[in-house]
């Protein structure tokens, strides 16, 4: 997870049926984006399916994804829970700028961009980071990630090896008076 990706420059049926494996781990992951490198390739390209500030939901893949920030003024960072599928269970507060614009391509190498705020905003960067080589736990302090650690340590007996593939545990039922 902390290497950097290889380009995509083939945009052809290899990669597309790459992308609707990618969603359709995602979504049996409950998640709202995903970076090839989570699911073993080494491909600078993502997915995501991610509601906006107002509450849209956005879908789409972002190959070769360059992520511009705001500056000076005009950044606002919004501190929120964020997960990871690679940190299953796990939330840690993050504080990340509250829009983000990321070009890149599509799945048929046409060129996009993708203006995010709130989650959406989020995503784009969580996702790019991943296929640069940096987890979102890379991103915390100290403290915060060994609490993020913990949780996922505590969780780890619902999440088999091949999760998501194979669905979590589910939690075993509180006792009864």
């Amino acid at each position: 997870m902390h290497a950097v990706t290889r380009p995509v420059t083939e945009f052809g049926e290899e990669l597309h049926t790459l992308v609707r494996d990618m969603f359709a781990t995602m979504r049996a992951a409950d998640g709202v984006g995903l970076a090839a490198t989570q699911v073993g390739v080494d491909l600078a390209v993502f997915i995501y399916e991610c509601p906006d500030a107002d509450d849209v939901v956005r879908l789409g893949v972002i190959c070769n994804p360059v992520v511009t920030l705001p500056e000076g003024k005009d950044r606002n960072l919004e501190a929120a829970e964020e997960g990871c599928l690679s940190y299953p269970g796990g939330y840690q507060s993050l504080a990340r700028p509250d829009r983000s614009s990321c070009t890149g391509q599509d799945a048929f190498g046409a060129e996009v961009t993708v203006d995010g705020t709130g989650l959406l905003a989020r995503c784009l960067q969580h996702e790019t980071d991943h296929l640069n080589g940096m987890v979102f736990g890379d991103r915390l302090s100290g403290r915060s990630r060994r609490a993020l650690d913990k949780k996922v340590g505590e969780l780890a007996y619902r999440y088999p090896d091949d999760w998501p593939v194979s669905p979590k545990v589910k939690a075993a039922p509180l006792p009864v008076a």
